[in-house]
């Protein structure tokens, strides 16, 4: 049994149905507008954007700017590829916070409960903390803390993002547990010292790029996973919840 006090999620794709959430949400507003778009296609390029924007703030190329102001550039970058560049402010920032409004996978809110028992909970995503709290919220995470993106300054995989984050919660970083769904989130995390716990979420894009966890196990490669889990329950019976 590993020897960790807290628990550090990822929130977006790990925690989250970022996609389904994002393309309930604009197919919503493009009915409202007459406007025909495919909503996976939408959520996809939005999503796209995402690690260019802050690979600008990583590089020193950009001060730290929250998620929120990335996903508003980022939602009138690819709006004309969509037939959505003429949409209303009110209409874009509805949009902007269906971030805010991401529905759990059908595991996380139980999961996190049963988690939260014997462990501290809290986020380590690049979600900035309004962002993460108004999803709580919506989708029942019950968090004993939230650290956003403004916690650290810095964006993940950077390796500030994750000692301040274990620093602020006052513990080594072999004493807290990185959970993803990512390769890369979990690789930078145990370069600075933090077990890792993979949670496999199969259908974070779409069902026509399935993975079986059978091609996880097998793995060799770079990977060097602490824990393997099927979901949230399943890490909590493995963590001895």
């Amino acid at each position: 049994m590993l020897k960790v006090k807290a628990l550090l999620f990822d929130v977006f794709g790990t925690v989250v149905d970022w996609r389904t959430g994002i393309a309930r949400e604009v197919e919503s507003i493009a009915k409202k507008n007459d406007i025909s778009l495919d909503p996976f296609d939408f959520a996809d390029a939005w999503r796209a954007e995402y690690q260019p924007a802050m690979e600008e703030i990583r590089k020193g190329r950009r001060s730290f700017t929250i998620l929120d102001i990335l996903h508003m550039e980022n939602l009138k970058k690819i709006a004309p590829k969509f037939n959505l560049h003429n949409l209303s402010d009110d209409d874009f920032e509805f949009l902007v916070t269906a971030w805010h409004r991401l529905p759990g996978w059908p595991d996380s809110s139980d999961g996190l409960s049963l988690l939260k028992k014997k462990y501290i909970l809290a986020t380590q995503s690049n979600g900035n903390i309004a962002l993460i709290v108004n999803m709580a919220k919506f989708s029942n995470l019950n968090w004993d803390v939230i650290l956003g993106a403004e916690v650290t300054g810095h964006y993940k995989p950077e390796p500030e993002a994750y000692l301040k984050a274990c620093n602020a919660l006052n513990f080594k970083t072999e004493e807290c547990l990185m959970v993803a769904a990512h390769d890369d989130d979990l690789k930078a995390a145990s370069l600075q010292g933090m077990k890792t716990a993979y949670v496999h979420r199969p259908f974070e894009y779409g069902k026509d790029k399935l993975f079986d966890i059978a091609e996880v196990n097998d793995y060799k490669g770079n990977r060097n996973w602490d824990i393997v889990s099927k979901d949230f329950n399943d890490l909590a019976f493995k963590l001895g919840c």
